[in-house]
């Protein structure tokens, strides 16, 4: 008797999962396996499959693997632990928690998997801990606070998380720009992502590359309709597609900064489901992902194709469509005399004049039309933070201050070493314990995305203005070896109340962002050096 839950005309697989005996399709990939047909969503689909992201990391006969580039053949007869079976699961999730270790948790369980399969005495090894954290990629944390989670597991002693206040929820929702879930069951995957809680009988839609939406039963199906490919790195190198305008009384700047087409990174590619009552989740579901999903047409969609196919019907984007279609940072061209005033071009985006006016005045901004991605304010800091980088730069040093235009303020130096110090002031209570913990995760995070945006973030874009690098590893983020030691200071000269309450980690990325240009004596166009990875 065939098995009801095997496709026909393919050899199905048994494996242990977590203890049990299951049996799937033969074909695709493990990861496919373990999504669409047993229903564990801990692993996660970041890279959608490139094999670069580790979030989908689990283990094979306890060593670490990634399922996305796992075929599900290959695991016939053997044993598979996902982070919902691993024995020490409640251990990091509580670590993760006390140390701010995750914050939309989508790329945790991954990385709690891979630093499991340490030893006690690597895990207690920060450097051995960031070079296994090189399978991996995480998009808010700045690496740092997983380092010192693995430490905490190493020495046995796991503090028990602070329960979360009303200060400390309301903190992560200023912070991440939506609500955000706190706790220790975020880093193990739980914080309500909307593909993790379609139903199972929902229809699958994809993009096609024209821009039309296919509609399957499942996923297998709906890729094989789209003709999905494989997006690649290319070798072309990034371009600056502004120049800085000439001085109108024909002086010399005092300061330049060209900059160039940046893809926002987050791990959790676009997702929604809808049902054909109206009811629908989207990918706002625990992040913002610093401002790149807020104009997502995933819910629309989702509910179109609902009540078209009078069915729930999930709406994914591959790792491709989020970098051709999602939006960038808009590139500028400043330049500035001594006494702040200057010119601004930047690529014409709505807004972008009144934000940049927010933190610089005197500067007269030029929108140009760019031949290229879409481009978005929305984008943590967009073009205030260029601007009040570029005031700040014509300061004494060695300190970079800068106040956001909602009122944070932060300031930041590099240390001899390569250490970041940082300051902010945001209306926090450094004597609420779960308040300062997610502060300061947020704070590490935006100085690790404030070093990356100066130093290696970038993506090549063609003649005819499409996005080239359509990998995750091609974007630049900056991988946890190459991360320095963040150290957070928090001020509490501000009111103690939720109305002073302003995302403080924006004012934390302008002013790291503005020390490293400074440490790098303010090279004119960023980024300044290769894209690693």
């Amino acid at each position: 008797m065939s098995d009801p839950d095997v496709s026909p005309g393919t050899d199905p697989v048994e494996f242990d999962l977590d203890g049990r005996q299951v049996r799937v399709d033969g074909t695709g990939s493990l990861l496919d396996a373990l999504r669409e047909q047993l229903g564990v969503r801990s692993a996660k689909d970041g890279c959608s499959p490139q094999g670069q992201c580790g979030c989908c990391t689990v283990w094979v006969d306890d060593r670490p693997r990634v399922a996305c580039v796992t075929p599900v053949s290959r695991v016939r007869g053997r044993r598979v632990t996902t982070v919902g079976g691993l024995d020490e699961a409640p251990v990091w999730a509580e670590a993760f928690a006390a140390c701010g270790a995750s914050q939309c948790g989508f790329c945790t369980p991954g990385i709690v998997m891979r630093l499991a399969a340490l030893g006690t005495d690597q895990r207690a090894d920060a450097d051995a801990v960031r070079r296994a954290l090189m399978a991996h990629l995480c998009r808010c944390t700045g690496w740092q606070t997983i380092v010192e989670a693995a430490a905490v597991v190493a020495s046995g002693n796991v503090p028990s998380p602070v329960p979360g206040g009303e200060r400390a929820r309301v903190r992560a929702a200023v912070e991440g720009g939506v609500r955000q879930a706190l706790g220790p069951h975020v880093a193990l995957g739980r914080g309500g992502f909307a593909d993790d809680m379609a139903p199972p009988d929902a229809l699958v839609a994809m993009r096609t590359a024209d821009g039309a939406w296919v509609v399957a039963p499942t996923l297998e199906e709906t890729r094989r309709a789209v003709g999905k490919v494989q997006g690649r790195r290319t070798s072309a190198p990034p371009t600056w597609p502004l120049e800085v305008a000439t001085s109108p009384d024909g002086g010399v700047w005092e300061r330049t900064l060209r900059t160039t087409w940046v893809e926002p990174a987050y791990l959790e590619p676009d997702a929604a489901w809808a049902d054909p009552d109206g009811r629908a989740y989207g990918p706002l579901g625990n992040g913002g992902a610093f401002g790149g999903k807020s104009d997502s047409d995933a819910v629309d969609v989702a509910r179109r194709l609902a009540a078209e196919h009078g069915r729930p019907v999930r709406v994914l984007a591959t790792r491709e469509d989020v970098v051709r279609h999602g939006p960038k940072r808009p590139p500028v061209a400043i330049g500035v005399r001594a006494d702040g005033s200057g010119v601004a071009r930047v690529a014409r985006t709505p807004g972008i004049a009144d934000a940049i006016a927010a933190s610089a005045p005197g500067l007269i901004v030029e929108e140009v039309d760019l031949g290229g991605p879409r481009t978005s304010t929305a984008l943590r800091g967009a073009g205030w933070a260029e601007a009040a980088i570029v005031l700040s730069s014509l300061g004494p040093g060695p300190d970079d201050t800068v106040t956001s235009p909602v009122g944070a303020r932060a300031s930041a130096r590099i240390d001899p070493d390569g250490s970041v110090e940082v300051r902010v002031s945001c209306g926090a209570d450094p004597g609420d314990a779960e308040e300062a913990v997610v502060l300061r995760s947020y704070c590490i995070g935006a100085a690790h995305m404030a070093l990356g945006w100066v130093r290696s973030e970038a993506i090549a874009v063609g003649d005819d203005g499409v996005p080239l690098d359509l990998t995750i590893r091609s974007f630049g983020v900056l991988r946890a070896v190459d991360t320095p030691r963040i150290d957070v200071s928090i001020d509490d000269d501000q009111p103690a109340s939720f109305d002073a309450m302003v995302a403080g980690s924006d004012a934390v990325f302008a002013a790291v962002a503005a020390a490293a240009w400074r440490r790098a004596g303010f090279p004119p166009a960023w980024p300044i050096g290769t894209r690693p990875g």
